[in-house]
């Protein structure tokens, strides 16, 4: 679901960070303020055993030094506010942080695409479209990132192919935890 994807995203980010980040101790992760409370909730739990601190904020008035690793906005934000986060991502981005994004998926055929104004990682909800919850658990989410980036996704990633007979046929395309791969 989306808050569990924004909380991977958030340790995808932390597991990400350069020799020199680990070696400063970068471990303070930015959150705008105006984001999902249950986002927030999950980010909170999954932060506290590895270390993170979350800093929330105003996006527009966030500060960055050698000890964050990362921020994180919602887009369009919980109070239903359209913002263009692009010199907010170019701020990231020049502090050598990544910038994650929980975005509506319905939202974007209309919105300039968090990819295009500088998101590393982008996840949220399919619920969006009419999808039904699978077997009572939450609805499907989504996470995408960058090229550079997927070898650090968690989970898996499965590709359409075709197989001897030329039939469509989905295989696992990428797989970053091997005791998951099969021949």
């Amino acid at each position: 679901d989306e808050s569990t994807a924004a909380a991977e995203a958030m340790i995808m980010m932390f597991n990400a960070r350069s020799r020199n980040a680990v070696k400063a101790g970068a471990s303070k992760f930015f959150v705008d303020e105006d984001i999902f409370l249950q986002t927030l909730d999950v980010m909170t739990t999954r932060s506290k055993p590895l270390g993170i601190d979350l800093v929330k904020g105003k996006f527009n008035e966030a500060q960055f030094d050698g000890s964050f690793f990362g921020a994180f906005v919602q887009y369009p934000a919980a109070s239903g506010q359209i913002r263009d986060y692009s010199d907010f991502a170019d701020k990231v981005h020049s502090s050598g942080l990544l910038l994650g994004v929980t975005a509506d998926l319905m939202s974007l055929s209309l919105l300039t695409p968090p990819g295009e104004w500088g998101a590393d990682i982008v996840v949220g909800s399919n619920q969006r479209f009419g999808l039904p919850m699978s077997f009572g658990g939450p609805h499907a989410g989504f996470f995408a990132t960058k090229d550079e980036l997927k070898r650090s996704m968690p989970g898996r990633i499965i590709g359409v192919s075709v197989d001897a007979q030329g039939n469509h046929a989905l295989r696992m395309a990428l797989q970053t935890r091997e005791q998951h791969i099969k021949r």
